[in-house]
């Protein structure tokens, strides 16, 4: 009987856990910045007990990197738009939409502020990168499939979404669609 209840349930209170959870360190990020709260804050914003992260996550950095993870997935998905230009173009319009929103910066900071945290923050941040790296993998790799001739995923990061990330982190100027045009027709050139 349990596993029928499951099965018509998928996620159930583990999911809603998870979602109050990330909730919870995003509005902290937002309030207190990086540094100034601990699993236990979480844990009482979210409504549980400090045992279920340590459980879960292990540790600080990689709870962070698990709520850094899942708002790039949910907020800046890989395209699919058959079309390399487009899927990089869309890709970076996902990424700026989600910066600027209102979470954005202090979620970047957050991902900055990883490399700084000793070994458990370095392997947060190394297990988010290679996340995204094999995800953009997947990206160039449908391009080729199709013919084309993509950039590795090195240059996307250098040429696309360093030039994003500088100008959000240092306010160093808007990010226009033709701004976004211009980095990948430059990155593609």
């Amino acid at each position: 009987m349990d596993e029928q209840k499951r099965a018509r349930r998928p996620g159930g209170r583990s999911a809603r856990v998870r979602a109050a959870v990330h909730q919870a360190v995003t509005e902290l990020v937002g309030e207190r910045g990086y540094g100034n709260f601990t699993i236990g804050d979480i844990a009482a914003r979210a409504g549980v007990a400090d045992t279920s992260l340590y459980r879960r996550w292990g540790n600080l950095q990689a709870l962070l990197g698990d709520v850094l993870l899942a708002r790039l997935n949910t907020q800046a998905p890989m395209p699919d738009t058959g079309n390399l230009a487009d899927d990089l173009r869309t890709y970076a319009a996902n990424v700026v939409r989600e910066v600027t929103g209102p979470d954005g910066l202090a979620l970047v900071r957050l991902a900055v502020a990883l490399s700084g945290e000793g070994q458990q923050g370095l392997q947060a941040r190394d297990e988010l990168l290679a996340e995204r790296a094999r995800q953009m993998q997947v990206l160039l790799d449908r391009a080729r499939d199709r013919g084309e001739d993509p950039p590795d995923a090195l240059e996307v990061l250098d040429h696309l979404l360093a030039p994003i990330y500088i100008r959000v982190l240092f306010g160093a100027g808007p990010l226009t669609p033709d701004y976004l045009d211009r980095l990948v027709d430059r990155l593609l050139a």
